[in-house]
């Protein structure tokens, strides 16, 4: 669909109408996303849905009964995003407010209550100077990776699903968030820089700052590093809110390692993602603090986008997915088997197994990555995952009905 996407934010139904009448009148904008009501948080649903959408003009609308709400929004759109150009609809008889408005990031400021042919100005003023790779990309999934508990195996699935999603779409970026990095060694990589220096700098940070920060690793998977001694990085939800809105707008694929961290940012980092893959084992302490970890990640969200990640599995007579979810109160999305033998050279080596589709545990690595590249997006901005069993454990049970696609029926 042709024309420039754009996001309606007002502070009432019927204005909602007259904006969207107004779009549509333009010929140029089309309408992405409308709400009535505004932003609060750096971590808010509605930036989160603002950027799904794709959205590249978000224009909204002040209420003359409390300009501050929308100058707010406006400051905290300007502050979370780096490409998205703001609109600002209201009173010209009012020079404080417009005033205002263009300060907290506004570039055009429109009549309440004018035609279309103001917007029609301001959308071809905005098309003649934005850029063509605004235009053509994408913005990126985001995957956290966290442990049930220590030592469950969680930055073995996070290098190995980067690996995976860099070897089947290439795009794939992995951000270490441990209060300790072992990301690196996992891919035998020797990083100069970090997610330290890269939070340290984000009053500069551009396309060029970002890619020196960077640690090329296997088959072209780029590394953002943990930090090599003992730290825990606790930066604020508009900084994090900044950092990750520079990151999905140069990649297509960002996995998280969060291993071991029960703390806001690890809260914040979820509220960031499309999904999260809570790595547990298929035993007593590992479930039931699964279970727990899943209601402190998810306390207050509006969206769905826990999943199990059943690592070193093994089956146990009796005891199947029905009863871990059970336990957890959190669905199965994949079962990773148990290869000591292939998994702990791996590491040693810094080779991930990923990279081998001769091992079975590198098989399902690869197949996790892709139920994760190819499930549909949720209205929430989480994403439609339902568990995929092996291939060869179907035909085994083909009595059984289980559901085979990582997508729900009709995709």
């Amino acid at each position: 669909m042709h024309g420039i996407a754009v996001t309606l934010l007002t502070y009432e139904k019927e204005r909602l109408a007259v904006l969207q009448q107004r779009l549509e009148n333009t010929q140029i904008g089309r309408n992405v996303f409308g709400h009535v009501g505004f932003p609060v948080t750096p971590t808010d649903a509605i930036l989160r849905q603002i950027q799904d959408v794709r959205a590249e003009v978000v224009v909204v609308d002040i209420d003359p009964e409390n300009v501050e709400r929308a100058i707010h929004a406006i400051e905290l759109i300007q502050g979370t995003t780096s490409e998205i150009v703001i609109f600002a609809v209201g009173e010209l008889d009012r020079p404080e407010t417009i005033v205002s408005a263009m300060r907290a990031g506004a570039r055009e400021f429109l009549e309440r209550n004018a035609t279309a042919e103001s917007m029609v100005e301001a959308l071809t003023r905005f098309s003649a100077s934005r850029s063509k790779a605004r235009t053509t990309s994408g913005r990126a999934r985001v995957f956290m990776v966290t442990n049930a508990k220590g030592g469950s195996g969680a930055t073995t699935v996070a290098v190995n699903t980067a690996i995976a999603l860099q070897e089947l779409h290439a795009g794939a970026l992995l951000v270490d968030f441990a209060p300790l990095g072992h990301a690196a060694l996992h891919l035998n990589a020797r990083p100069t820089f970090g997610l330290t220096d890269a939070l340290q700098n984000l009053h500069r940070i551009d396309s060029s700052l970002l890619e020196g920060l960077m640690t090329s690793c296997k088959d072209g998977l780029q590394l953002l590093a943990g930090p090599q001694q003992p730290q825990v990085a606790s930066p604020t939800a508009a900084e994090l809110a900044q950092l990750f809105d520079h990151l999905v707008s140069h990649f297509r694929f960002v996995v998280v390692d969060c291993s071991n961290r029960l703390d806001e940012t690890a809260r914040m980092l979820c509220e960031l993602s499309n999904a999260v893959l809570l790595v547990a084992q298929a035993d007593v302490v590992s479930l039931w603090s699964a279970g727990r970890k899943r209601s402190f990640l998810e306390e207050g969200a509006g969206r769905d986008r826990v999943r199990l990640v059943l690592n070193r599995y093994k089956k146990i007579p009796g005891f199947g997915d029905e009863d871990v979810e059970a336990a957890t109160n959190c669905k199965v999305l994949w079962r990773i088997p148990n290869n000591h033998q292939a998994i702990a050279p791996a590491i040693d080596k810094g080779s991930p197994v990923a990279l081998h589709e001769s091992v079975d545990v590198g098989r399902s690595f690869r197949g996790l990555a892709a139920v994760l590249a190819d499930a549909s997006p949720t209205a929430e901005g989480s994403l439609d995952l339902v568990y995929q069993p092996d291939k060869s454990e179907t035909k085994k049970k083909a009595a059984r009905s289980l559901l085979i696609s990582p997508l729900r029926a009709g995709h």
